[in-house]
C-alpha cells in the first residue's frame, strides 16, 4: 500500500521553472542571457576546428576563418530553427557526430598524396562539403516529407526516457576528463559554478535580479578566465608538457593574431564541393546520429522550456529544417555538420529561462562576433577545461531530464526496469567498445575492405542515444505492447502525437506570420 506522504504525483510541465518558451525577461536579462548562450557554444564551435584543421594542412588563419564561418552559420540555423522549425528554444551549432566520416575523408589516399598543405586543405574541405551537402537530402526528406513524424508513433515516455538520458550521459569523455587536462582551472570552475547556483542563487545584491540564479556561467567563466590568463602571464606553464599548454594558456590557440578584423562568411568560399559516393554514404551515417540525438535534445527542451512534447509535425518540420542547417553547413565550408547544442538545452534548466526571444538574441550574437574576427577571437581563446567543468553541470542535467520522464511509467514493472536498464547499459557500453577499439588500433571494430562502410557503421554505433534509440524503441514496440499499453505511458503521451491532441500547441508551435495557413498541420 502506497505511503501518501511520500507520494509525489506525475506532473507535465516542471514547476521551478521562471520563464516558458514564450514569455520573456526584461530585455536587459534576455540580452545577457542571450550572451550566455553564445559563450557557451564556443566550447563545441572553436574545438572541432581545432582538432581537425590541423590534420587537413590548415593553418591558424584557416582555422579562424572556420570558426568564424561555423559561428556565422549556427547564428542563422539557429534563427531558422526557432522561426520555422520546432520554434523550440534550442541552439543548432556543430557536431563531435561528424568527426569519424570527416577523419575517414581526410585520410582519403587521394588528397593525402597532396604534398602543398594549403591544396590539401582546400581539396579537403571541399570533399567535406560535397559529402555533408549530398548527406543532408537525408533529414530534409525524412523531416519535410513527415516519414520522420511517422516514425515517432513508435515512441514512449519509456522509449524516449534512455534517449535522452544518453543524449546527456553520452556525452561524458567531454566532461571531467576534459577538466582533469588541467585541473587548476577546470576544478576551480565546476566549484564555483555549483557555488554560484546552488549555495547562492537567492543572494540578491542587486534587488529584483537573480544574478547567480540567472548568470552563474558568465560569472564564472569570466572569474576562472581571468585567473587563467594570469596564469598564463606569470609563466606557470612555460616549462610544462605540450597537452598542458594546449589546454591551460589564453594565448595557445594563436586565434586572435590570427584573426581578421571584418570578414564576411559567404557560400563556397573554399570553392566548389567535390563529390564522392563513399565520402557521402559514410557522412549520411552521422546525419542519423544527429537525428536521433537531435530528437531527444527537442523533446528535453520542450519540457525545460515548459512546453508540450512537440507532436509529430512539429518535430518532423524541425528535422526537415535541421537538415537545411546540414545543407548550409555544406556550402559555407563549416567543417562539420549541425545538431541540437545538447549544452546550450541544459542551460535552459540551470537558469531556469526557457524563454524563445532569448536563443534568438544569442544567434544574433554569433552572428555578429563571427563577423568581427578579433573580438569573436578573444572569446573563442577560453581554454576548453573551462567548457568541460559546464558541461559536468549541464550534460548531467539533461539525462535527469530524460529520467524524469518514467514518472509517466509504472517502474514496478521488470518488463520496463529491463527496458530501460538494457537500453542505458548498452547505450554506453557499445559505444564505449567501438571508441577503445578505435583508440587503441587505430580503427574501429568494422573493418572491411571498404572504407566507407567501417565509417558507417562505427559513426553508428559511436553514438549512445542512436544505440539507445535501437534498443529501446525495439524492445518498448516488441514486448507485451498490448499488455504493457498503460506501463509504457501510453495514455498520456497519445494526446501530444497530434498537433491538434492538446489546445496548448497551437500557443507553443504555430509558425509566425501567420504561414500556419500555407503549412496546416498535418
Amino acid at each position: 500500500m502506497a505511503d501518501i506522504s511520500i507520494s509525489h504525483p506525475p506532473m507535465e510541465q516542471l514547476q521551478d521553472l521562471e520563464y516558458c518558451i514564450d514569455s520573456n525577461p526584461p530585455w536587459p536579462e534576455t540580452i545577457l542571457l542571450g550572451f550566455q548562450n553564445y559563450l557557451l557554444m564556443l566550447g563545441t564551435t572553436v574545438m572541432i576546428p581545432t582538432m581537425l584543421v590541423p590534420l587537413m594542412g590548415g593553418t591558424n588563419g584557416e582555422k579562424i576563418r572556420v570558426i568564424q564561418t561555423l559561428q556565422f552559420v549556427s547564428g542563422l540555423n539557429t534563427l531558422l530553427q526557432a522561426l520555422f522549425g520546432t520554434r523550440l528554444p534550442t541552439v543548432i551549432g556543430g557536431s563531435f557526430a561528424y568527426v569519424i566520416p570527416i577523419l575517414y575523408i581526410i585520410d582519403d589516399s587521394s588528397l593525402q598524396k597532396i604534398t602543398d598543405p594549403h591544396d590539401r586543405f582546400i581539396h579537403s574541405m571541399r570533399a567535406i562539403q560535397g559529402a555533408l551537402i549530398i548527406a543532408s537530402s537525408i533529414q530534409i526528406i525524412l523531416g519535410f516529407s513527415q516519414l520522420w513524424g511517422i516514425f515517432s508513433r513508435f515512441f514512449s515516455p519509456l522509449g524516449m526516457a534512455p534517449v535522452i538520458g544518453l543524449v546527456g550521459l553520452g556525452l561524458f569523455q567531454r566532461g571531467f576528463p576534459s577538466v582533469g587536462d588541467c585541473v587548476e582551472i577546470g576544478l576551480p570552475m565546476l566549484i564555483l559554478l555549483i557555488g554560484l547556483s546552488q549555495y547562492a542563487k537567492n543572494y540578491r545584491p542587486f534587488k529584483d535580479i537573480p544574478i547567480f540564479e540567472r548568470f552563474p556561467v558568465v560569472i564564472s567563466m569570466l572569474a576562472i578566465w581571468v585567473f587563467a590568463t594570469i596564469l598564463t602571464g606569470a609563466g606557470a606553464y612555460n616549462h610544462r608538457p605540450a597537452r598542458t599548454q594546449i589546454s591551460c594558456r589564453t594565448d595557445r590557440a594563436n586565434l586572435i593574431s590570427s584573426a581578421p578584423w571584418f570578414k564576411f562568411p559567404y557560400p563556397l568560399e573554399w570553392g566548389p564541393p567535390t563529390f564522392n559516393a563513399g565520402h557521402a554514404v559514410a557522412m549520411m551515417a552521422a546525419v542519423l546520429v544527429s537525428l536521433a540525438e537531435s530528437t531527444g535534445g527537442y523533446v528535453a527542451a520542450s519540457r525545460l522550456a515548459i512546453a508540450t512534447p512537440p507532436p509529430a509535425n512539429v518535430l518532423s518540420r524541425g528535422i526537415g529544417w535541421q537538415g537545411v542547417a546540414i545543407l548550409l553547413d555544406g556550402l559555407y565550408g563549416t567543417l562539420t555538420g549541425s545538431t541540437v547544442s545538447v549544452e546550450n538545452v541544459g542551460l535552459l534548466g540551470f537558469t531556469r529561462v526557457g524563454s524563445r526571444r532569448v536563443v534568438q538574441i544569442s544567434a544574433a550574437f554569433m552572428i555578429f562576433f563571427s563577423l568581427l574576427g578579433k573580438f569573436g577571437a578573444v572569446f573563442a581563446s577560453i581554454p576548453f577545461p573551462i567548457f568541460a567543468a559546464l558541461y559536468c553541470v549541464l550534460f548531467g542535467l539533461i539525462t535527469s531530464v530524460g529520467i524524469s520522464f518514467l514518472q509517466f511509467t509504472n517502474m514496478n514493472s521488470i518488463r520496463n526496469l529491463t527496458i530501460v536498464g538494457l537500453s542505458l547499459f548498452l547505450g554506453i557500453s557499445v559505444p564505449q567498445y567501438f571508441d577503445n577499439t578505435l583508440a587503441t588500433s587505430g580503427r574501429g571494430p568494422v573493418r572491411s575492405d571498404a572504407g566507407w562502410f567501417n565509417a558507417f557503421l562505427n559513426t553508428i554505433f559511436m553514438s549512445p542515444p542512436l544505440v539507445g534509440m535501437l534498443v529501446s524503441v525495439l524492445l518498448d514496440n516488441t514486448v507485451d505492447v498490448v499488455k504493457a499499453k498503460r506501463d509504457r505511458g501510453m495514455p498520456w503521451w497519445v494526446k501530444f502525437r497530434t498537433f491538434r491532441g492538446d489546445s496548448r500547441n497551437e500557443e507553443f508551435y504555430t509558425l509566425p506570420f501567420n504561414l500556419n495557413r500555407f503549412f496546416p498541420p498535418t
